[in-house]
């Protein structure tokens, strides 16, 4: 995958809202760690939505939450 390509799936992801559970409608950037430290251990969704909770985890573990911030679009 491209370098461009990866900033696309980043951004993509950041603004992706949950579809489901406690934290649906909740943008995927502003989910508790501790429920994506959960998914890691029990296993992500199949799918787009699975890869993208895991890069949103590996965000929060390594501390990039709020370089993230800024790109955030208001919808």
């Amino acid at each position: 995958m491209s370098q461009t390509l990866d900033k696309q799936a980043l951004l993509v992801a950041i603004n992706q809202k949950m579809p489901f559970g406690k934290y649906a409608g909740r943008k995927l950037l502003h989910l508790p760690e501790p429920y994506l430290v959960w998914f890691n251990n029990k296993g992500f969704p199949e799918g787009k939505l699975g890869q993208q909770l895991a890069l949103i985890h590996e965000v929060k573990v390594n501390g990039l939450e709020s370089m993230l911030e800024p790109l955030l679009r208001d919808d």
